[in-house]
């Protein structure tokens, strides 16, 4: 299949999103007079992800190189958000982690790398920023052996090509560069994707089937349901089965079906095995249930996810400033905006 799913993991600010933005740019996803060309980080959208400069929110997008198409997931890199990581690697084939060279292998660099390996990725590990001052590329390179040896559980986890990279400037080499000034793109990137990723094995001939990784919505078309189809194929107008979390089921009609294109939504008359969709019409879906077909209704094995370290109780404001900001205020209208998300 032309076709390649791939997560980019990283420690917080190692420079993965400045990478996945780059990209993006050089496979003409935008034209140079688009306002989202000239943004410094395309893929951080959200509002608090622009005010923090952090990625909170898993995000795909599409791109095409020499006519494969290349699903690249964005993770989030803190800590916090780890349950993001946790749901959108299944989604994968393969993940680029990337690696600050200077600060090195850190805390949240080993969660994901250890998600990642036990979900059988193949890995492409990317040393960015060698363009840091105090930039340590050999050193932080037997950092990542050391790490690799102590959370591997198979010899083939311990076989991983290496690249450079300094993602600002859009460059990318298999090599330490003598001179980071030397013209160079992030086409050797792109190499190492179609090279080391696995294709999805095509099932499309199989009974529909695909978990829920990620829900969105919007006022337009309500709730959409994000996976990989694990295989068959889907199209607008067809009735599924929703397997729910206690084993119920329940069936409902797929108003529209949405690929990826750069970083927009198309709206496709059908989509197969190994591609990353967005479904509508499916308004009672959650994360980790399984949509299949009407005749052959089997569940996928629901996604585990490590408690989190935090916990927080939201209720309505009921100080003196109360209704002075916002438009939804109501303990309903709190309910509901987060019960989108479920």
């Amino acid at each position: 299949m032309n076709l390649r799913n791939v997560a980019i993991i990283a420690h917080v600010d190692h420079g993965k999103t400045t990478l996945v933005d780059g990209l993006l740019k050089q496979s003409k996803t935008f034209r140079e007079n688009e306002a989202a060309f000239s943004q410094t980080l395309i893929m951080d959208s959200n509002d608090q992800e622009k005010e923090r400069g952090i990625t909170i929110l898993a995000k795909n997008t599409a791109v095409d190189y020499k006519g494969t198409k290349i699903n690249i997931i964005d993770t989030p890199g803190h800590a916090d958000f780890g349950g993001e990581v946790e749901r959108t690697l299944d989604m994968a084939d393969g993940a680029i982690l990337v690696i600050d060279a200077q600060e090195g292998p850190m805390p949240q660099t080993k969660f994901v790398l250890k998600k990642a390996l036990s979900l059988g990725l193949k890995l492409i590990v990317v040393i960015n920023k060698i363009d840091k001052r105090d930039a340590r590329a050999a050193e932080v390179i037997d950092e990542t052996n050391d790490l690799f040896l102590d959370l591997a559980t198979d010899e083939d986890h311990l076989e991983f090509p290496i690249y450079y990279a300094d993602g600002r400037a859009g460059k990318s080499w298999s090599e330490l560069p003598d001179d980071l000034n030397e013209d160079a793109d992030l086409t050797v990137l792109f190499e190492a994707i179609l090279k080391h990723v696995p294709a999805p094995e095509d099932k499309s001939d199989k009974p529909f089937q695909m978990l829920i990784a990620a829900l969105d919505s919007d006022s337009f078309q309500g709730k959409y349901s994000i996976g990989r189809i694990a295989r068959g194929k889907i199209k607008p107008g067809e009735t599924i089965t929703l397997i729910k979390a206690n084993g119920n089921t329940e069936d409902a009609r797929v108003d529209k079906v949405y690929l990826s294109a750069g970083l927009k939504r198309i709206e496709v008359d059908e989509a197969g095995a190994g591609d990353i969709v967005a479904l509508t019409g499916i308004q009672n879906a959650s994360i980790s249930e399984t949509i299949t077909d009407t005749e052959n209704p089997e569940a996928l094995p629901a996604i585990e996810i490590e408690e989190p370290t935090l916990k927080m109780s939201i209720s309505a404001n009921t100080s003196p400033f109360a209704g002075k900001e916002g438009e939804f205020v109501t303990s309903r209208q709190i309910l509901e905006r987060i019960e989108k998300e479920l």
